[in-house]
C-alpha cells in the first residue's frame, strides 16, 4: 500500500501487529476521557475504519503507545492537534500544511 492510501486504521493494525500485539493488548493501552481502557471492539472498528478517535488524546495515546509519528496519526485521521488548531490559520495555511503532510511519515516531527 502506498503512504498516500494509508488510513488512520490501517497505521494502526499495521503498527499494532508489528508489536505483536493483541487488540487487547492494544485496547488496554489507550484511555478514554472516563479514565476506562477503550474495547478491543472498538478499536476493531477503529482498524477497520469504521470509527474514528473520539478525542485528541486518543491519538496521543496511540501514538505513544505504538511508537508513531503524532503528526503523522493526526493528519491520517484528518485532523489537526489543538495547538494547531488554536492559532487560527488561515484556509491557505491550513492548504499549506496538509500539503506538507503529504509526504508521508518521513516529514515533520520524529518521523
Amino acid at each position: 500500500m502506498a503512504s498516500d492510501d494509508k488510513t488512520f486504521g490501517g497505521a494502526i493494525a499495521e503498527a499494532r501487529k508489528a508489536k505483536g500485539w493483541s487488540l487487547k493488548d492494544l485496547a488496554s493501552r489507550v484511555l478514554r476521557e472516563d479514565g476506562d481502557a477503550i474495547s478491543p471492539q472498538y478499536l476493531n472498528d477503529i482498524e477497520h475504519d469504521r470509527r474514528s478517535p473520539s478525542s485528541d488524546r486518543m491519538v496521543q495515546q496511540f501514538a505513544e503507545a505504538l511508537g508513531i509519528n503524532q503528526d503523522w496519526l493526526y493528519y491520517l485521521a484528518g485532523r489537526f492537534p489543538s495547538d494547531v488548531r488554536d492559532k487560527g490559520l488561515s484556509q491557505k495555511q491550513v492548504s499549506d500544511l496538509m500539503v506538507a503532510f503529504r509526504g508521508g511519515p518521513g516529514r515533520g516531527k520524529g518521523g
